[in-house]
């Protein structure tokens, strides 16, 4: 299409519960001053019913419950040209098809890496500081000499698992504290990893060394299962393993025969491999486990930033300017 004469014309294609939170009506608003909308948005259930849906179509605007851009879709989308996803991963909706013909994706990873990054940060600190070991000594004890399972931040030491976006913000929000910052990536730049004041090493010893390890490496075959027994028994008296990253990082009968032998140990989980954990899960039950529902990443009002970053990517789209979030396919994996 001539995109000096021809305005884009846009569908929007995702789950309906959350759709009004990721594109609410001042997004959908500043979509319509540069693109044209073909409505009513639909559900991928509702889109796979309706063979015409895409046919006029240039830009296909997405979140959770995308459709996957398989051959059958492209085949009834002739004038589809770009993918932009209000959310993380895109590596379940692109295709070698959509990729061979040339389909620009877009993903919101970076707008949704930040309450991540929020959430992710507070726990690092409350842990160096010792207070989920205080919280179960206090409810155990019922007595203030609880206080002494908990320790000043200073001196203690944090260990990142990844570099990618999340890993970067994190170590961003803890520089300057009196936390000293490690972290292993085989990939890391090690010049961004010393601007961002961590020390870059070994994967052993960064659970030797870490009093708070956390978790920000995408989930491949080569890190599924990565973190098990044997890594976490090595890490020191008192620690705490925090995953808001994958649950399948995470050997969890490892964990939690690891956790059972050292109840000094606290792992924060905001993933688990399975979502929720069965009903006889152990990591229900461990006292030294603390489980929260997957809410490190957008919620509520936090979604509209995912949003807001395709609006802002389909507005480059019309102008011709670069994609400042575009995913190239030999990156596709490493989004979480």
């Amino acid at each position: 299409m001539d995109v000096a004469n021809e305005r884009i014309r846009v569908r929007l294609v995702m789950e309906e519960d959350r759709r009004g939170e990721v594109y609410p009506p001042d997004v959908l608003a500043a979509i319509d001053r540069i693109a044209d909308s073909t409505l009513p948005p639909l559900t991928a259930e509702q889109l796979a019913q309706d063979p015409r849906a895409l046919e006029d179509v240039d830009v296909l605007l997405t979140g959770w419950g995308a459709p996957v851009l398989d051959a059958a879709l492209l085949a009834r989308a002739p004038r589809l040209r770009a993918l932009l996803h209000a959310a993380g991963s895109v590596k379940h909706i692109v295709t070698d098809e959509s990729w061979d013909r040339g389909i620009v994706v877009v993903s919101a990873a970076a707008a949704n890496a930040e309450p991540v990054a929020e959430m992710t940060a507070a726990q690092i600190i409350l842990s160096a500081r010792g207070v989920p070991a205080s919280r179960r000594a206090y409810r155990a004890r019922r007595d203030l000499d609880a206080r002494d399972a908990a320790y000043g931040a200073s001196g203690r030491t944090v260990g990142l698992l990844a570099l990618g976006e999340i890993g970067r913000r994190v170590a961003a929000r803890l520089r300057g504290t009196a936390l000293t910052l490690l972290a292993h990536d085989p990939y890391a730049d090690p010049a961004q990893a010393a601007g961002l004041g961590l020390e870059l090493m070994g994967l052993e010893e960064l659970f030797e060394r870490s009093d708070v390890v956390s978790l920000h490496a995408p989930l491949l075959p080569a890190t599924t299962g990565m973190i098990g027994r044997e890594l976490i028994e090595r890490m020191p008296h008192g620690a705490t393993l925090i995953n808001t990253a994958r649950g399948g990082l995470v050997d969890e009968d490892g964990l939690v025969t690891a956790l059972r032998g050292r109840p000094d140990l606290t792992a924060l989980l905001d993933v688990t491999v399975q979502e929720p954990p069965a009903p006889d899960s152990p990591l229900w039950d461990l006292p030294n486990v603390e489980l929260t529902p997957h809410v490190a990443g957008s919620m509520g009002g936090d979604r509209a930033a995912m949003g807001w970053l395709v609006a802002d990517e389909l507005e480059r789209l019309a102008q011709g300017v670069p994609l400042q979030h575009d995913v190239p396919r030999a990156r596709i994996d490493l989004l979480a």
